[in-house]
Order: C-alpha cells, then structure tokens, then sequence
C-alpha cells in the first residue's frame, strides 16, 4: 500500500510570548524570554516561584461567558488555537466530507486546575457542592470532544496522554490517519495548562523546576553548564493536516510535509531517561527510514531541550549516534529556552515552529547559552536567529515514562 502524502496547512498557538502564531514566531526570533513571576496565586512557600505564564488570555474573546465557564483553561487554549488553525488553512467546511474530518489532540494531565479546585470545595462544602461540569472540565480528552462539536468534525476524535510526548504522539497518529486513508484532514495539536498550586507543587516536589526565582528570564537555559531544571510553561499549538493532493487542487497554502514519525519507549524507568540515549535513537531512525529520508538530508533539530541536567546531554549523546559526523553541521534549537516546557503542548508548538522555520528559512535561537556545557557542544544556535533554508527538520520530545517521540518535517522543493 502507497501511503498518501501529508501536508500542513494551518496554524494556530496561544503561548507565553503571544495569543497567535505570528506573534508567538516573532518573540522567538528575537529572543524573548516568557519568564516572570507566578501572578495568580501566592508562592511564598514554593521553592519555584517562577513559570511561563499566558498572558493576557480573555477566553470570552473565543468562547460564551457560559461556555468558557464549563471549561478548564487547557480546553480553552486548544479552541483558541484551534480556532485559528481552521481559519488559517482556508478551508470552507462547507464543501468538504466532515465524516473524513478528524481531531486528535495531546494533553500531560489535563484539567489539573478544575481538580485543584474541587478537591477544595468536596473538603470545605461537601460532595453535594460539586459542580456537575466538573468530570467533563476535568478529563483529559475534553478538548478533543468539545472542538469536534465546535467545528463538526465527525472523524476518528481522541487524545492521547503521555506526558511531554502526548502532542507529538498526538500529530504522528494524525500523520497515520491520512496517510491510511481513514481521513483526509485531522485537526491536532496540544494543550497544557498546570501552572496551578498542585502543578508548580508537584514539579517543585520532583526536583524538576528551575529555582533561579531572581532571574526568571535566564532560568530556561538549555545545553549550558549552569542549567537547574526547567521552566513551566503553559499554552497551546494546534494544525490543520490535510492530504497532500486535495490541499494542491484547492491551492492552499503550505506550511510544510510531515513526512515522518517515529516512537518508542526506554523502558527504563518512569522519570529518568536512560543516559545511553537508546530510546530517543531509535525514535529518530524510525522517523527518518518512516519519511525515507537519509540522515544527512536533515538541516534542523528542534530538541526536546528542557534545561535539565539530565535531558540535554543524553539528546546530544543521542544526536551524535543518529547522525554520525553530520551531527556538528545540525542547527540544533530549543525553544523550551524561550516558552518554557508546555508539558503536553509541548511537542504541538515545537512542531509549529519547525513548519514555519521549513517555510519561512529561520531558526530561532536557544536563549541563556552562556557557558556551554562541555557534553553538549552542538551548534544550538546560541543567542540570535539564524537565516536557514533547511531542506528537512526534525522534532522531538521526550516525556515521563520513558516515552520518545520524533517527527520529520521538509519542504515540498527539497
């Protein structure tokens, strides 16, 4: 069977740096960090007082005051995302076959927030104050069900859940699905939305979290030697994927292909991953044979690049494996430097930002590069954007659990 090819055409984000793609692209080419101070509750007693937070975010701009209210944040991210992905690819839904029209999404933990909150009123007002919206506020694929209500969609309708992994598996079953011929679009994508008092909590608890609380700005700081942890960020990224010959016919424009998706496990143990790096090689050698794409065709990495002590040096010793000498003529970014790790959203706006890095011939850079790390010496684009036509990119992410995940993106001219 000849797999049908996989174009993206539509975009959408709400992120630390903007409540849109564009504004979001253009932070990050200038190097702008989301850091700051935790606003919406109080963080006295928190080792990490710090996240990328959204900013700004009026969920009435795209919802009913008495819709939004039914909703967890990470549900009203993904819909503003969403919402401006579907208008972004031009499609009139109108003229299309909605039954072939599906929606996969990824969240790490879903409406933590609601949670939270409930958690509090059964212990201070008891059961019979429970909101009755509180099961489909709280669960996981909420954003999946409301936004194939929202637009109608009437294909395959799911989310996945495995961690920092969940976005990426999320847009690589998407992939499968038109490239399979069990849809001709899907729209995917990611959300998160844990910088809560449980969140940040948990994080603190786990020894994750950066706790550079004078400097938030320089917190995220991924390849370099002083890293302590990563910044939570918060947000969503969502793309419209559509087979290949229908977007051609309609002259849409395209972003780039998703070529390829490669996923494995370590098997190793449910934070850490193995410092051999195995796992991670063998998701990117099954992404780039999946696009039959040579390792020396790609130009660009977006690393999962979390600013972790661990993280960063076992995904160059991975890189280093996967591409042999080619690996030192990679430009290799984290754009976790700049956004923070977005958990489950995290591999949906590192994707975005690859298709528009494809499209567009920019990468952005890694911010806080100060004093490299002796075991990671990539070339990680340190400090200013880069002017970069790159044939073919990759992304990837990791997540608890031993969860890896890789995703080839390139220009249809390659």
């Amino acid at each position: 069977m000849t797999k049908r090819r996989v174009v993206i055409t539509g975009l959408g984000a709400v992120t630390p740096l903007g409540l849109d793609m564009e504004s979001t692209w253009d932070a990050l080419l200038a190097g702008t960090s989301g850091a700051g101070p935790i606003t919406r509750f109080d963080t006295s007693d928190f080792a990490t007082k710090f996240a990328c937070e959204v900013k700004g975010f009026d969920p009435e701009r795209w919802l009913e005051k008495t819709e939004a209210r039914k909703l967890d944040p990470f549900t009203w991210y993904m819909l503003a995302a969403s919402d401006q992905a579907m208008q972004d690819c031009g499609l009139d839904r109108n003229k299309i076959d909605l039954d072939r029209f599906g929606c996969i999404f990824g969240t790490g933990i879903g409406g933590i927030l609601e949670l939270e909150l409930t958690a509090k009123v059964l212990e201070e007002r008891g059961p019979r104050r429970i909101s009755p919206f509180f099961i489909t506020k709280m669960i996981c694929n909420a954003s999946a069900g409301y936004a194939a209500i929202r637009y109608g969609l009437r294909g395959t309708s799911l989310v996945t859940v495995s961690a920092c992994a969940s976005s990426s598996h999320a847009i690589g079953l998407a992939l499968r699905t038109i490239q399979y011929g069990d849809a001709d679009f899907v729209l995917t994508g990611g959300s998160e939305a844990a910088v809560t008092r449980v969140g940040i909590g948990a994080f603190c608890a786990n020894r994750a979290l950066s706790t550079r609380n004078d400097d938030p700005a320089h917190a995220s700081r991924p390849f370099d030697r002083d890293r302590d942890g990563f910044v939570m960020g918060e947000g969503a990224a969502a793309l419209v994927l559509e087979e290949y010959e229908h977007a051609r016919r309609r002259g849409a424009r395209i972003y780039a292909e998703l070529m390829g998706f490669g996923s494995t496990d370590d098997a190793y143990h449910i934070t850490a991953p193995n410092e051999d790096g195995a796992g991670l090689v063998r998701a990117v050698r099954a992404a780039l044979a999946d696009a039959q794409i040579p390792p020396d065709a790609v130009d660009y990495v977006n690393a999962h690049g979390t600013s972790t002590p661990l993280n960063d040096k076992i995904e160059t010793r991975a890189l280093k494996q996967v591409f042999g000498a080619h690996a030192s003529r990679l430009a290799v970014n984290s754009t976790k430097s700049m956004v923070g790790h977005m958990l489950g959203g995290a591999g949906a706006i590192e994707a975005a930002v690859c298709a528009l890095s494809v499209e567009r011939g920019q990468v952005h850079p890694t911010i806080n590069l100060e004093n490299p790390d002796p075991e990671c010496d990539l070339d990680y684009v340190p400090g200013t954007a880069r002017d970069l036509r790159a044939r073919v990119a990759i992304s990837n992410s990791l997540g608890f659990g031993g969860h890896n995940t890789c995703l080839v993106l390139g220009r249809l001219d390659r």
